[in-house]
């Protein structure tokens, strides 16, 4: 009999400490749980705070850049076939888009060959596309490095806790304790990481609509070329 009170003793004993360690863990908010990942912390913020600001500073320069009116072409077409050149080139200098600054380089051509019309607004093309893609690769960097830079705190971390094992002892709690705050730097990498690198790629789905409706311009002006004029 004394030996069942005492088991129940100890069950009841095992029960209140992980009530207390549920309790204790309901506690920790999301802010006090990251400034435990240590100094490590800091370059991962900054990491997140680069990624923000190029992503939306790219986003509004780029959704500038895929703007075209739906009768810019046609207004430029109309221009050009009534050989009101003046007024085409007028709309073109005045509308601040890629597929504007392609035609309005063709337009300065008008006269020369058709190959050299196109190449001359190829070139323009691509200068306008390296823009467009200007300061993306820092978002593609920080994908790679974040989850880095998270690894190496855990992994810093990991060694401070195991020299204070060496030092102090083993104790379990103390051991799971550290852990689990010593994760803390690697989950956050990888969601920096994972962050930028969605960022990088919607991004990259932006441009790659703004260079299809360039090239849609490009060759509607050039088959407004070929047209015979009234």
């Amino acid at each position: 009999m004394p030996y069942l009170l005492q088991v129940a003793g100890n069950i009841a004993d095992t029960v209140h400490h992980v009530q207390n360690t549920v309790n204790a863990s309901e506690k920790i908010s999301m802010i006090d749980l990251l400034n435990k990942g240590g100094w490590i912390m800091y370059p991962l913020y900054a990491l997140l705070i680069i990624a923000i600001y190029v992503f939306t500073e790219r986003f509004i320069a780029i959704r500038k850049a895929s703007k075209i009116a739906d009768n810019f072409m046609s207004i430029i077409r109309d221009n050009i076939l009534s050989g009101n050149v003046a007024a085409a080139r007028n709309l073109a200098k005045n509308t601040n888009n890629p597929a504007a600054k392609m035609i309005d380089k063709g337009l300065q051509r008008i006269g020369k060959p058709i190959d050299a019309i196109e190449r001359s607004m190829e070139n323009v093309g691509k200068l306008e596309i390296y823009k467009m893609e200007r300061n993306t690769s820092i978002l593609s960097i920080i994908a790679g490095i974040a989850p880095m830079f998270g690894f190496l705190g855990t992994i810093v971390g990991m060694i401070q806790l195991f020299y204070n094992i060496n030092n102090s002892g083993f104790e379990l709690n103390t051991i799971a304790g550290g852990i689990y705050v010593k994760m803390v730097t690697s989950a956050t990498g990888l969601i920096i990481g994972l962050i930028a690198y969605i960022a990088y790629n919607f991004l990259n789905t932006q441009i790659e609509k703004t260079v299809y409706k360039m090239e849609a311009a490009s060759a509607e002006f050039i088959d407004v070329l070929q047209e015979p004029t009234k």
